[in-house]
């Protein structure tokens, strides 16, 4: 039995409508991600590749052939390296206090207050990244007639790193001087050295390499060793001089507890000034003519964007991990509340016989909606297996303008109990619309054109309508083409995804989606909606929330199959998952309003939407900059740590995987792929999910799109000879299962796959009552 129908109005506007994919947000997410990722690499190198250690870690100091005799045995401020060498000594009774390794924020003040009560002034070499850290207290050094010198950015070892390297250390560092307190100077202290006779040939190359670029390197003549942290007495004894020859003094005001350092110094400068010294900075105390020069504007301007992205990579560093870590914990309590739910709903549903916690058998039959658009490669074994159902039906396939003879397909078969109904192309809901008024029954079970039923399918779906408040019930949809990794992945993706927040969602109430492939309705709760409205991508989701906004229940029926044919590309995969996801953020967008309602409404608002904002939005998001994080942590950090908790969290993911399928009865084989899912197909996703957000954001309208049909699928034995008459319940052969798939197979996995039996006695068709109170012309 065929209808025609012409529906011209929605075929016009949908072909009007302009699938706009914008491209500015990928620009924009390339920049963000470069932007943090070059943050990080910085906020890394300059954190954690080096870093503040004891003066002596770096052991035996090389052969000294290259370094000329007058600087051996010369004095500690070494100037022309590169030329025509000299070095410089105090006067007599002249100490020179340097301080190395800040500024740091609480022994810095102290060491300040101290000179300051003493009326000393000192010279201290910073190290970049503190001063970036603490660009105040280089403010106050200055301010306070203290002198600056450059103790490199990053504090490494000079002398084992490129020459490049070592001009970016100093240039890096003066740059931060120069923004932190507006000065530059001329004065350099390499890490790790000490006193003339220690230098060897590699650090005099460091030193010809700094007066090139414009220093005067400041070595020590006395160490006080308070890096050793000896303890006060002796810090004071390391420090007094051995007779009335001017010393620079080695000290610290950072890299640790300078406790002792800030007490040997209140007993130091009373004692020394009592024996006759004076103190002065390193430049006045050799007659140095201004080594701290006030910085050019660009120097300055340079220097303040330099500590400003430190700053900013420090803060993002810690918001990072702080998400890291909170998505890990969300995460985790996420994976225990659908196990725990699983297993709830599973106890719940075991109890007795199947159907029987419902209420009495529901018999009475069923209108099977298959709404078509060129599925040709897969309507027939669709159709077939509703014919093997075993349970009463009528099937109404609405051809929704196909260009590939799916509609002259089906009525060639001439199956009884099918009727064909044509209509311009309007879209899926338009046809659902179609096949909805055309319905004699009061439930009615939507499927897809690609999927096929197991014969007791619609048996089992509509069991739960024995509530009367249940108005509508999703089956388990599986996925019939497995083979490759793509389809493993969308294979584990259904079992442990979807069904699992599937049981969740109907333990809460909250069920926010009854799959197109497998979902049953009562027809009159979809006709007071003013049946599937068209305004999202995601007409099922629309239409579950629209209908638990009503007060309907929607709950899940695990025993419900269907296979249905998955994306076997990854262009088909982006398609399908991105008009998914624009539609299910469009949906969310429309029934907003149920975040302040109460009842089931309320709880689709508080429940279901938090839920799908938290989990399949935010955490999407999220997730590329929580990756980069890792990659950094990887890099920079702990390595052991990082793998640590990933190889946690793929084995929590397996867990779930290994109980979502013993669930769904189907074998743990393709897990093995899980640890590639979460590294490729997860990524993926993610994409899909920018993308849907920065579509919505943008106002962009997208147009539905027909998924690719492989012809994965296979008619049900019994159900494949065309026009008999299903009155005369023939004799049937020995019972089959659905022809076999490429590796695995659809039913392979499960462990007694249920055949296909003899049809059983039909139900008398009865033709549909003439739809003018809902025509579908008027919907839309």
């Amino acid at each position: 039995m065929t209808d025609r129908r012409r529906r011209t109005a929605p075929a016009r506007r949908h072909s009007r409508t302009r699938q706009i994919t914008p491209r500015t947000h990928w620009l924009l997410l390339s920049v963000l991600s470069v932007t943090l990722s070059t943050a990080l690499l910085l906020q890394g190198y300059t954190h954690h590749m080096f870093g503040i250690t004891p003066d002596d870690v770096t052991g035996a100091r090389g052969r000294s052939d290259a370094v000329p005799a007058q600087v051996t045995h010369g004095g500690p401020v070494i100037a022309d390296a590169a030329r025509a060498v000299h070095t410089a000594r105090l006067q007599d009774r002249t100490i020179a206090l340097t301080f190395d390794d800040g500024p740091d924020p609480v022994w810095t003040p102290r060491i300040l207050d101290v000179l300051r009560r003493n009326h000393v002034r000192a010279t201290f070499f910073v190290v970049g990244t503190e001063v970036a850290a603490h660009p105040e207290l280089v403010r106050r050094i200055v301010a306070e007639g203290h002198q600056i010198g450059i103790h490199t950015f990053t504090h490494p070892d000079l002398s084992r790193l490129a020459p490049w390297q070592r001009s970016l250390e100093l240039r890096e560092t003066q740059l931060a001087v120069a923004g932190a307190a507006g000065v530059t100077t001329a004065l350099l202290r390499p890490p790790y050295s000490s006193e003339n006779d220690a230098l060897n040939d590699a650090d005099w190359s460091v030193l010809k390499q700094a007066d090139l670029a414009g220093y005067v390197t400041v070595l020590s003549s006395q160490d006080a060793e308070d890096w050793q942290r000896p303890g006060t007495d002796r810090i004071v004894a390391n420090a007094t001089p051995r007779s009335h020859t001017g010393q620079i003094l080695l000290m610290h005001d950072g890299g640790g507890n300078r406790s002792q350092t800030v007490a040997a110094l209140n007993t130091l400068i009373p004692r020394l000034e009592a024996q006759g010294f004076q103190f002065a900075t390193v430049g006045a105390a050799v007659g140095m003519a201004g080594p701290v020069q006030p910085a050019g504007l660009g120097d300055h301007l340079q220097g303040m964007a330099l500590i400003n992205m430190l700053q900013a990579g420090d803060w993002a560093v810690w918001l990072l991990g702080v998400l890291m870590y909170a998505a890990g914990v969300v995460s985790v309590l996420r994976a225990a509340a659908v196990v725990i739910a699983a297993r709830r709903h599973r106890r719940l549903r075991s109890t007795g016989r199947r159907g029987v916690s419902w209420g009495p058998p529901v018999t009475e039959p069923v209108s099977v909606i298959v709404p078509a658009y060129n599925e040709s490669a897969g309507i027939e074994a669709a159709v077939r297996s509703l014919l093997a159902s075993d349970h009463p039906v009528e099937i109404i396939v609405v051809d929704d303008g196909s260009t590939d003879g799916t509609a002259d397909l089906v009525e060639s078969l001439g199956l009884p109990g099918v009727r064909v109904i044509r209509q311009e192309n309007a879209g899926k809901p338009a046809a659902l619309n179609t096949g909805l008024a055309a319905a004699s029954c009061d439930l009615v079970v939507m499927v897809d054109g690609d999927t096929v039923f197991e014969p007791d399918t619609v048996r089992t779906i509509v069991q739960p309508f024995a509530d009367p408040r249940v108005g509508a019930v999703s089956g388990n949809a599986k996925v019939v083409n497995r083979g490759g990794l793509l389809g493993r992945w969308q294979h584990i993706e259904y079992v442990v995804g979807f069904n699992l927040d599937r049981r969740l969602f109907d333990l809460a109430e909250c069920m926010p989606t009854v799959p197109g492939a497998v979902g049953a309705f009562r027809r009159g709760a979809l006709l007071d909606l003013g049946g599937v409205s068209d305004v999202t991508l995601a007409e099922d989701t629309d239409l579950t929330m629209a209908l638990c906004r009503a007060g309907w229940r929607v709950v899940y029926e695990e025993g419900a199959v269907a296979w249905t044919e998955a994306p076997a590309s990854l262009g088909a995969l982006w398609r399908q998952r991105y008009r998914w996801c624009y539609g299910t953020l469009q949906a969310m967008w429309k029934h907003r309003g149920a975040l302040v309602q109460r009842g089931a409404a309320g709880k689709l608002g508080r429940r279901g939407l938090v839920y799908l904002l938290l989990f399949q939005v935010l955490l999407p998001l999220l997730a590329p900059v929580v990756d980069i994080f890792a990659l950094y942590g990887l890099v920079f950090l702990d390595p052991v740590r990082i793998t640590a908790l990933w190889l946690a969290f793929l084995l929590l993911q397996f867990g779930m995987g290994l109980y979502a399928f013993r669930l769904d009865g189907e074998r743990p084989g393709p897990l093995w792929s899980l640890p590639l899912q979460q590294l490729v197909y997860r990524q993926l996703m993610y994409l899909v999910v920018i993308q849907s957000v920065f579509t919505a954001v943008s106002g962009s309208r997208l147009r539905w799109q027909r998924m690719e049909r492989y012809g994965s699928l296979r008619a049900p034995a019994g159900a494949e000879s065309s026009g008999e008459d299903r009155t005369a319940a023939p004799a049937q052969p020995e019972p089959e299962p659905y022809a076999a798939v490429p590796e695995p197979g659809p039913y392979a996995s499960r462990p007694e796959p249920r055949l296909y039996g003899a049809q059983p006695q039909p139900w008398p068709y009865v033709g549909p009552p003439q739809p003018t109170p809902h025509d579908t012309t008027h919907w839309h």
